[in-house]
């Protein structure tokens, strides 16, 4: 189980073959790498499904090659298996996916991982221990802005400017996956933990689904700034994996407004600034002492949000998916009315 959705396992995969699962999707959510946060967001799991769903379908009918199966839901036509969303009644909360291995990965101390034990491990069938994030914008506070200037990413500018930017051309970068501090890699290090996975290809399939999720949030009167994927390489071929194109994964704006998960990260930082500091002062002294999990570092918990706030977040939910999708699946205000709102916070 992850700290937003659970993980059913039908048909364990081998060194060979892909198994059978599904992912079931929860109102739970997570900011600042936390885990489960206090409350839960109603019609947030639904929702995720949903706009997950149906970008899979379109990179699917766009040659993307992905684990995605298919959709259950409370009522689908067809019993218990999988069926595309079109055939779904209500909005569905579970998602059939292929699964591939995913061995442990071993911590040696001092921040460093075995990641030749994963590959050993895994065979010619893994989810490739990294996430592959695509940003089409840098705004204001992205660790990107730290990691190089204005020039290295196409800008004709000597200082990073204090707005949001306009990349002339989508950046592709690399993480970890699997370590507690997440950490940005150069392409030397990212193509060792990539392990038997092509990075060029991985790198292309990632800019391929940033394209699809460009045109279709342009499409939608969403604009796409940013967002990652998860991918599972299986005898050489690489496919996208985890879910893609929602609200927690990738950071949407309409009309200016922020509609992704980042409005819950603002609301923390702007009402609960002691916690966000806590968190970013765990995470630096674990990096500092070589702990692993910085969490049992942290001094403070998360307060609960306002149930006024957790009406307003789950309207954005259920409207964004309405308007994603250009289908009604929830009864949720207009986009226009739960982005005004958002505004109000």
């Amino acid at each position: 189980m992850t700290s937003v959705k659970e993980f059913r396992v039908a048909q364990e995969p081998t060194g060979t073959d892909l198994g059978r699962g599904r992912f079931v999707f929860t109102d739970r959510y997570s900011v600042f790498d936390w885990g489960e946060m206090p409350d839960h967001v109603p019609q947030k799991g639904a929702s995720l499904c949903t706009m997950g769903a149906h970008n899979f379908e379109v990179l699917e009918a766009e040659g993307v090659p992905t684990h995605y199966r298919g959709v259950y839901g409370p009522e689908v036509r067809g019993g218990d298996r999988p069926v595309d969303l079109a055939s779904c009644a209500a909005p569905p909360t579970a998602m059939a996916i292929e699964l591939t291995q995913v061995p442990e990965l071993p911590y040696l101390g001092d921040g460093e991982y075995d990641y030749d034990a994963y590959h050993d491990a895994a065979g010619d069938n893994f989810l490739i221990p990294l996430e592959v994030v695509f940003r089409n914008t840098v705004p204001v506070g992205s660790s990107l802005r730290s990691r190089g200037s204005p020039a290295d990413y196409g800008l004709d500018t000597d200082a990073w400017p204090e707005e949001t930017v306009d990349l002339p051309e989508p950046v592709v970068e690399f993480s970890t996956k699997y370590e507690e501090q997440d950490r940005y890699l150069d392409r030397s290090e990212a193509d060792r933990i990539a392990g038997a996975a092509d990075l060029a290809d991985l790198e292309s399939v990632a800019l391929a689904v940033n394209d699809v999720l460009n045109r279709q949030a342009e499409s939608r009167g969403f604009r796409h700034e940013d967002g990652k994927i998860e991918c599972l390489c299986h005898g050489g071929t690489i496919k996208v994996a985890d879910v893609v194109g929602t609200f927690d994964e990738n950071r949407f704006a309409y009309d200016g407004q922020e509609v992704s998960k980042e409005v819950i990260r603002q609301y923390y930082r702007r009402t609960d600034p002691e916690w966000v500091e806590a968190v970013s002062a765990a995470k630096s002294r674990a990096k500092r002492e070589g702990v692993a999990d910085w969490r049992e570092l942290c001094d403070r918990a998360p307060e609960s949000l306002p149930e006024a706030v957790l009406d307003t977040v789950s309207d954005l939910y259920a409207a964004g998916a309405n308007a994603y999708t250009e289908t009604e699946w929830f009864d949720a205000p207009a986009m226009d009315e739960a982005v005004e709102r958002v505004r109000k916070l």
